[in-house]
């Protein structure tokens, strides 16, 4: 065998030598890319949830809104009714009873809208802090994929170390949803 070709094979063998070490480092760069496409699909997905309940919540505000005219309506009919004299008093007062009876159908159902209308906005806002933490899981798991990516390029494991720590704290966020409502 020649000098150049023990060179040769010497190379190859730490060549050989250094992927074996960097293995885990391309485990945990494919581990974390899946990690990432989890957490973004996941993310988006609430984000859409807390649109569609803010579009349910602003449909019953209009509910509320326009049976709260309606009320008003009645309620002017009603003085409308008691201002102004009228020949038949006893239908006069039939009718302003029955506009008595309406306003307080009404106010029920008024009170029953802005109860529905509020717990809508809640799920909203549930559901938006549910989509920060996903956002900020997401982030994390990107710096950290980054981050241990540099291992490869530098040969140095104190990058797939730090990529490991920003990783778990973008895990730790991504879970945390978990213990919201």
């Amino acid at each position: 065998m020649e000098a150049n070709e023990v060179q040769e094979l010497k190379e190859h063998a730490e060549h050989a030598a250094h992927e074996t070490t960097m293995r885990p480092v391309a485990f945990t760069m494919s581990v974390l890319a899946v990690l990432v496409a989890i957490t973004t699909v996941l993310g988006h997905r609430t984000h859409t949830q807390a649109v569609l309940f803010q579009n349910k919540a602003t449909d019953q505000w209009n509910e509320y809104q326009a049976k709260k005219i309606r009320s008003y309506n009645t309620s002017l009919a009603g003085d409308m009714l008691n201002a102004i004299t009228v020949a038949d008093k006893e239908k006069a007062d039939k009718i302003a009873k029955g506009y008595a009876d309406h306003q307080e159908k009404w106010n029920e159902d008024l009170n029953q809208e802005q109860e529905k209308a509020k717990g809508l906005e809640e799920k909203v806002e549930q559901a938006e802090a549910r989509a920060d933490r996903f956002d900020l899981g997401e982030a994390l798991l990107e710096i950290g994929l980054v981050i241990t990516s540099v291992t490869l390029l530098t040969k140095s494991r104190i990058y797939w170390y730090f990529g490991i720590v920003f990783a778990l704290a973008g895990v730790a966020s991504a879970v945390s949803v978990l213990g919201l409502k």
